[in-house]
């Protein structure tokens, strides 16, 4: 139960930061939904070797988070939801790529290790760039953003409604939960032979629900289209913060800022 409790509060809690008004918030949401689409395109473009090429891009969702004010640690945990995913998906890099890359006196790393620590840098990126957006546009400005590029109104529909009602389907699955918990107050847990009755019931219930929340928008006026909110003119300020990262995203792309910055250091460049 406190599992479901937690679930609510971390659905709600994207909600709440994306209502706070900082300089971020006040971007147009085009501008940021754009931004985070060409970071995606360059995080994902680099080759598997090249980690020491990514790590500048963490810079965009560092400055973003702390100039928006969006608490690091609750992000940090909707990460490792992702995690097992991840290794999942490049666990056995080591085991076919053996090919050393980086020789040194007391160690050799292949380049199966080397793509492996590449997969999750470019998972950390990207996800938290996804969450980033949602934490400081809404789904209803996001929403908005796809409506203006002309994305199809069905699709942007069922974006809003699906991310709207998970928390109404939490709330059946703790209902169902509770009632089971107070009929088999000395079992831990649900026993295996009722959990295809307690997904009928899930399913019956959800249906049922559905359809009530169907007729009471169709009370308010519902007509196949979702208010989105007021489409507000692109500034200049929406401009510059777009055309602003996406030189840096340029940059990072095609040099290596990391080299450059380790050779002024060293003196390497004159």
């Amino acid at each position: 139960m406190t599992n479901m409790i937690k679930s609510l509060y971390n659905i709600r809690l994207l909600d709440e930061i994306a209502d706070k008004n900082t300089m971020i918030h006040n971007i147009h949401p085009v501008a940021k939904l754009l931004t985070t689409i060409v970071f995606l395109i360059v995080t994902v473009s680099f080759g598997k070797y090249e980690i020491s090429r990514l790590l500048p891009l963490v810079l965009y969702p560092i400055i973003v988070m702390i100039i928006a004010e969006i608490p690091i640690v609750p992000i940090m945990k909707r990460l490792l939801i992702a995690a097992p995913f991840v290794i999942g998906l490049g666990i056995f890099n080591p085991l076919f790529d053996v090919k050393p890359m980086i020789v040194l006196p007391w160690i050799q790393i292949s380049g199966g290790w080397i793509s492996f620590i590449s997969i999750i840098i470019k998972c950390v990126l990207t996800v938290l760039a996804v969450f980033i957006l949602i934490a400081t546009t809404g789904i209803n400005g996001i929403a908005l953003a796809l409506r203006m590029m002309r994305i199809p109104k069905i699709f942007v529909m069922q974006i809003i409604l699906t991310y709207r009602y998970i928390s109404l389907l939490i709330e059946e699955v703790s209902s169902i939960v509770r009632a089971y918990s107070l009929r088999s107050l000395n079992e831990k847990g649900i026993r295996f032979s009722v959990w295809g009755s307690l997904t009928g019931q899930l399913l019956i219930r959800t249906v049922e629900r559905a359809q009530r929340i169907y007729l009471a928008m169709c009370c308010r006026g519902f007509t196949g289209d979702y208010n989105i909110g007021n489409t507000n003119n692109i500034r200049f300020k929406d401009i510059f913060y777009f055309g602003g990262w996406t030189v840096y995203f340029i940059l990072v792309r095609c040099l290596s800022i990391t080299t450059i910055i380790g050779l002024l250091i060293t003196g390497g460049v004159r």
